[in-house]
């Protein structure tokens, strides 16, 4: 089905700045925004369905030495300046 909709200049803009951004078309957009409006779309749901349990497992934390760090960029930019 199709639907014509007026909008002011402003949100046109708006709309295909983020069409073309997210690399879709303006329909596109429109639609999914319509279909998340209206309670059709879910997007927390459809990403609980594409997700692996495994992501949800705790990490062990790591201990993080920031002097390290800053010696191994320097040692990083100084080889990078003197190649």
């Amino acid at each position: 089905m199709a639907l014509s909709v007026r909008l002011d200049p402003i949100l046109e803009t708006r709309l295909d700045q983020e069409a073309k951004r997210l690399g879709v078309t303006k329909s596109e957009f429109v639609k999914d925004a319509l279909e998340r409006v209206l309670g059709i779309k879910d997007p927390y749901a459809l990403l609980m369905q594409v997700r692996d349990p495994e992501a949800y497992r705790v990490c062990e934390p790591t201990t993080f030495d920031a002097e390290n760090v800053s010696v191994r960029v320097k040692e990083k930019l100084c080889a990078k300046h003197h190649r």
